[in-house]
C-alpha cells in the first residue's frame, strides 16, 4: 500500500485519518495542501476516482467567494482554479494508487488493508 493523505495540520479528520493508519502500522505520507498542495496528476487520478469535481469541494469552507466564482466557471476552467485555490477541497484525501477517498472514510479503507 502507498497511502497519501492531503489534509490540512488543524484539520479534525486529517488527524482522525493519520490516526487511523498509525494505529494499524499502515505507512503513509502526509501532505499539507496548505504548504504543499496536490499536483495536476494526483488531483486528476483522484477527481476520477472518486467520481468528480464536486464531491472534493467543501462547501463550508471558509473562502465562500473562491468557491462560489469555481461553482460558476465552464467545466475546463473549475480545475485549474481548485489547483490554485486548494483550501476549498474537503480533507483529507486519502489515495492508494488509483483509489481515493474525500473526508474521513475507515469503512473504505478497510478494503484497502
Amino acid at each position: 500500500m502507498n497511502i497519501q493523505i492531503f489534509g490540512k495540520k488543524k484539520c479534525f479528520d486529517t488527524k482522525k485519518a493519520e490516526r487511523y493508519f498509525k494505529e494499524r502500522n499502515i505507512k503513509y505520507q502526509l501532505i499539507d495542501l496548505k504548504e504543499k498542495g496536490m499536483s495536476k496528476g494526483e488531483f486528476a487520478s483522484v477527481k476520477q476516482a472518486v467520481g468528480g469535481l464536486e464531491v472534493m469541494l467543501d462547501e463550508k469552507c471558509k473562502d465562500q467567494d473562491a468557491l462560489s466564482l469555481i461553482q460558476y466557471l465552464a467545466a475546463e476552467d473549475k480545475d485549474e482554479k481548485v489547483l490554485e485555490n486548494q483550501h476549498v477541497l474537503k480533507t483529507p484525501i486519502v489515495r492508494n494508487g488509483k483509489k481515493a477517498t474525500v473526508g474521513y472514510r475507515p469503512d473504505v479503507w478497510k478494503g484497502w488493508e
